[in-house]
């Protein structure tokens, strides 16, 4: 690796680049092309770049920041119009050429080995071979989605759409134009595309979509500049917050504190900005308050009864290397996993996985034993 070529690059010194290794700069040798990524954001790279050996960068995802008053937010941060997409709900991949390979990166910048399969799968050859600098930058959705199992879009499996592209060695991305343009090019899937409005509009248009949105169990929108020159803000609907808080109390001490507080706060806002009425209120209220207490007693009682608390999810392969890699992938990831037999299916295999909440099923046992909180 040419460490000063990919100094200039990440737009810091040579000698900075070295000293954050093993630091914040972790080496992955596993599953190849070889890398380093960055664990935490410095310096203005965002966390989950990947630096491979052949000097290529893959800038990690910029975070996207949430309005709380819709309303207030539109007129502050945006300028005269906007572009409002759907918000999926899965786990953000970003997809790249490197050495003539496809490979999936996760958030955190690791290789994810079931990933690229699906990415290898879906989309066209074409792709990459004519564009070899692209990054697709896009969310994985469906009910086997190993990490957010989701049966609310129309597939039976697994399915990957497009929201935004960037290029190797580049921060920034190319904006919702030229993306939505590429994947019509290519044939990709990309996030529902809900219009452009002017911001006098923007608020009304943006709120009866997340009601709508929200009616169907989706996620909410995402806001963007169709300059893109603004950076993006995202919006969620009332109930992906509840149903959110639903998963995260069900499995309570494997979620940090912030998961749980700002899901609820959002709740308030929402309830305050839009005006609700006290009955609309109360209805709230109880959507809320079930979805904290209702998952939370039954992992006590189940805990109660010698169960262990676990989450079942199953996964899609077409080659059983990839079900052994993507085992080790968890487990390199910190998440304990036990993968059933391997059952055929068409032209490959459907695999059951049952994910050990281990931190859950400790505290819960020990708090049913008489141990103080």
């Amino acid at each position: 690796m040419n460490f000063q070529k990919v100094a200039e690059r990440l737009g810091i010194t040579q000698e900075r680049l070295e000293g954050l290794q093993e630091t914040i700069l972790k080496r992955a040798s596993w599953p190849e092309p070889r890398l380093m990524r960055f664990e935490k954001a410095i310096s203005g790279i965002e966390s989950g770049t990947a630096i491979f050996e052949s000097n290529e960068i893959v800038f990690g995802y910029p975070k996207i920041r949430r309005a709380m008053m819709l309303g207030p937010a539109l007129k502050r941060h945006f300028r005269n119009r906007v572009v409002v997409e759907e918000k999926m709900n899965g786990y953000n991949i970003r997809l790249a050429s490197v050495a003539g390979e496809v490979v999936a990166l996760t958030r955190g910048g690791f290789i994810c080995p079931f990933s690229t399969e699906v990415a290898n799968r879906l989309i066209p050859n074409e792709v990459f071979e004519e564009n070899p600098m692209i990054v697709l930058c896009g969310e994985i959705v469906g009910p086997e989605n190993p990490y957010v199992p989701k049966g609310i879009y129309p597939t039976n499996d697994i399915d990957f759409y497009l929201f935004d592209l960037s290029k190797k060695n580049c921060r920034g991305t190319l904006g919702p134009n030229k993306t939505h343009q590429f994947a019509e090019d290519y044939g990709i899937k990309a996030a529902a595309l809900f219009g452009e409005f002017r911001i006098k509009n923007a608020y009304e248009k943006i709120m009866g979509l997340v009601k709508q949105l929200g009616r169907r169990g989706r996620e909410g929108v995402v806001i963007k500049d169709p300059d893109n020159e603004r950076s993006p803000m995202k919006y969620t609907t009332s109930e992906t917050n509840c149903h959110d808080l639903e998963i995260a109390f069900r499995y309570y001490n494997d979620y940090a504190l912030d998961f749980f507080l700002s899901r609820a706060v959002r709740e308030g806002f929402q309830s305050v900005e839009w005006a609700e009425s006290a009955e609309d209120r109360l209805a709230r209220a109880r959507r809320l308050g079930e979805s904290i207490l209702l998952p939370l007693v039954e992992t006590i009682q189940q805990k109660k009864n010698n169960e262990q608390i676990v989450q079942q999810v199953q996964i899609r392969v077409k080659s059983l290397q990839t079900a052994r890699e993507f085992e080790y992938h968890l487990r390199r990831s910190g998440l304990r996993a036990i993968f059933d037999e391997p059952e055929p299916d068409d032209d490959g295999y459907i695999i059951r996985i049952s994910r050990l909440i281990m931190s859950t099923n400790d505290k819960t046992q020990s708090l049913l034993e008489g141990s103080p909180w």
